[in-house]
């Protein structure tokens, strides 16, 4: 099961403080991450649908970016079940969340978010959509580090291959 956050990882955090972000007139122009909306297509499909969107957002917020995820066909359709989108008001509240839902492997872009998650085998550092933060200097062994889409589909499919055939994507 896949879990993936939203800013920074799939809404691209360079509009961060512009008029087409989240927080500007024009939240709907948000440009999403180069390479996101084609990966989580693809994403879907390699989990056969078990992708939940786990993210830390406000009401306001929250609406915002399921409107924004639902206008793109990231959720809804052929892309994640409706009812696979997650909203918590704290970061450290995905750990919970990801718990329940019984998450193998999530992408954020925060290594704080990621260090909670200890529960999740396999936890992915997504630095190709900071924008002008930083990303960390230093990562943990068992953060894996990228910075675009498609070498990360290509270590997640690894990764989902090397569980095994008597295991499957869900345990």
């Amino acid at each position: 099961m896949l879990g993936i956050d939203v800013g920074g990882v799939l809404v691209d955090r360079v509009a961060e403080g512009s008029d087409t972000s989240f927080f500007g007139d024009r939240p709907m122009d948000t440009p999403a991450v180069p390479g996101a909306l084609d990966a989580v297509a693809e994403l879907v499909e390699v989990f056969e649908y078990r992708v939940h969107i786990v993210s830390k957002a406000g009401p306001k917020i929250s609406e915002l970016t399921r409107r924004w995820l639902g206008t793109r066909g990231v959720i809804g359709g052929a892309g994640i079940p409706l009812g696979n989108v997650h909203f918590v008001r704290k970061r450290p509240e995905k750990h919970p969340v990801c718990e329940r839902l019984g998450i193998t492997h999530f992408v954020d872009d925060r290594l704080d978010v990621l260090t909670h998650l200890a529960t999740v085998e396999h936890r992915y550092l997504f630095t190709g959509g900071l924008g002008d933060h930083d990303a960390p200097e230093s990562t943990p062994p068992w953060a894996a580090v990228f910075d675009d889409w498609p070498g990360l589909v290509d270590e997640i499919r690894l990764d989902v291959g090397s569980a095994g055939p008597s295991s499957s994507i869900d345990d």
